[in-house]
């Protein structure tokens, strides 16, 4: 990989500037990232936490990877306001905005492999106005992507789910055989030139309990989730179902299937985070460029007291350069 991954700050309030110290401390095990964020605060942070972690402003992208060895190297965004941990402050919001923006530009332009997005605290920024439910949907927005597509990764288990940030009500009304089909795709794409998956497995979830019982407990995997699989088989897409997904994630179970379809977010996410919320990656399928992210929050409450786990964070940055070099080795 020749050129540095794009890593935004995320809620400055929450654990997104340890987990990037954290992560450079790492540096021997990931690859090079340059942070979207204000070296003041992570340079106050690394003094808090007693981290031995020297940050450099660099002016440019292009000598990040240079400057990585050696110190931090930051892509200055100046923050509104000096942030607390855990209280995040709308005042800020703009910057953590600003960070995503800048991010996803030097992707696209060529100038980052990929991007890699620290959490967020959505509800402070639909409070001065952002319209998007989070990231994946922004991130959508900033590429002029019809569909993206949230997919969990970890070393044991791969899931997608079908309706994402949406209530179990609204979910409902979206779970359509065009939506599943349309989603299925994607994620088939996705694994055969990403992942080198020449034959992806999609192992679709049911709706209901114990996948509707023949109808008795539902009937949108008759009339709804059936159909799709159908259509996508005739596609040529490996996809089966339904399975009640109460008993789809045991191990014998995962080893039939490359990634999961879940419903609805919960009935994917669960697994996931319960199998290995440690490693676990969340990745957007479908966009221009590659996007990572750890599949936790903020965490408000352990905020600035050096506990936060840089795991996922670590996985995130591994998974993208992998992702990105594939991607730069087809291109």
């Amino acid at each position: 990989m020749t050129m540095p991954l794009a890593l935004t700050m995320g809620d400055p309030a929450g654990i997104g500037g340890e987990l990037t110290l954290k992560a450079w401390l790492a540096r021997r095990h990931a690859a090079p990232f340059v942070a979207l964020d204000d070296p003041g605060r992570l340079q106050a942070l690394a003094r808090k936490l007693s981290l031995d972690v020297p940050i450099r402003e660099v002016p440019t992208i292009d000598v990040a990877a240079g400057v990585f060895r050696d110190a931090l190297p930051v892509f200055p965004v100046p923050l509104g306001t000096p942030p607390v941990p855990g209280t995040p402050d709308p005042a800020n919001a703009a910057a953590v905005i600003a960070s995503i923006e800048q991010a996803t530009r030097l992707t696209l332009a060529g100038e980052a492999a990929a991007v890699v997005t620290n959490p967020i605290h959505k509800s402070t920024l639909y409070g001065v106005g952002f319209p998007h439910p989070g990231h994946t949907e922004f991130l959508a927005a900033l590429t002029g992507t019809a569909l993206p597509v949230m997919m969990l990764a970890s070393p044991v288990l791969r899931v997608v789910p079908v309706t994402v940030h949406a209530s179990l009500r609204r979910m409902l009304e979206m779970i359509t055989v065009e939506r599943i089909v349309a989603v299925c795709r994607v994620t088939d794409a996705a694994l055969r030139a990403q992942w080198g998956i020449p034959a992806p497995r999609l192992a679709l979830a049911g709706l209901n309990p114990h996948a509707g019982e023949d109808g008795t407990m539902g009937e949108e995997e008759i009339l709804t989730i059936a159909p799709a699989i159908a259509q996508l088989r005739a596609e040529g897409i490996d996809a089966f179902g339904p399975f009640a997904a109460d008993s789809m994630f045991t191990p014998t179970a995962r080893a039939g299937y490359d990634v999961a379809m879940g419903m609805y977010h919960d009935q994917a996410l669960i697994p996931l985070k319960t199998l290995d919320m440690a490693q676990g990656v969340n990745v957007t399928l479908g966009l221009p460029v590659v996007r990572t992210s750890p599949d936790h929050g903020t965490a408000f409450a352990i905020a600035g007291q050096g506990r936060a786990d840089p795991s996922s964070l670590i996985a995130a940055i591994d998974l993208a350069a992998d992702l990105a070099s594939r991607k730069e080795a087809t291109a």
